[in-house]
């Protein structure tokens, strides 16, 4: 099965801050398919399963250990043969900006080192660009900050060009066709 992973930190002290683009993008995700991620019974995660239109299904999960841990849902979501994608935020590129690719390294985002740490094999990676900090901000300061309102602009379009990307992935389309159009996405000239 598909795995599709939207990495965040919990709570409502954390939403809409750059390091949550991830998960605000799997939630999008959800709801284009009229799904909601929810919690069962003490799980570490909210998850739900989508069914598109052609049948093909993906189970897409948000880990509740905040984003260094995020890695820890891992063994509970994952089997052998199943294929993830991470979506996560990315300060190397700038707001209104995405990235698809079927692999890398984990470019010192503690999250992806999380994940690194507990998938046997490698993973799809779907960067969300939040941004680098303006000069005097810490990188953590940046990330748990709120967008501006002409960048979160940038981050929902780019966010809405993921979902459709990924939408047409989990359809069957061929992942570097995907990535294709995914990476040539300016949503700065938009």
């Amino acid at each position: 099965m598909l795995i599709i992973f939207g990495l965040g930190n919990p709570g409502p002290e954390y939403e809409g801050t750059r390091h949550n683009a991830g998960v605000e993008t799997l939630e999008k995700l959800a709801a284009s398919y009229r799904a909601k991620l929810v919690r069962r019974c003490f799980s570490s995660y909210r998850t739900c399963i989508i069914t598109s239109e052609c049948g093909n299904k993906a189970r897409l999960v948000f880990p509740l250990t905040y984003m260094n841990g995020s890695g820890k849902t891992v063994p509970r979501v994952v089997k052998e043969n199943d294929e993830v994608i991470v979506i996560c935020d990315q300060m190397d590129l700038p707001p209104g900006r995405v990235r698809l690719r079927a692999s890398g390294s984990s470019a010192g985002h503690n999250g992806l080192k999380s994940m690194m740490a507990y998938l046997p094999g490698n993973f799809k990676r779907l960067y969300i660009g939040v941004g680098r900090p303006v000069e005097g901000t810490s990188v953590v300061d940046h990330v748990l900050s709120i967008y501006s309102d002409d960048d979160r602009k940038l981050v929902d379009a780019a966010q809405m060009e993921a979902v459709k990307c990924l939408r047409r992935y989990i359809d069957g389309e061929d992942f570097s066709r995907c990535a294709q159009d995914l990476n040539s996405f300016r949503g700065d000239l938009q």
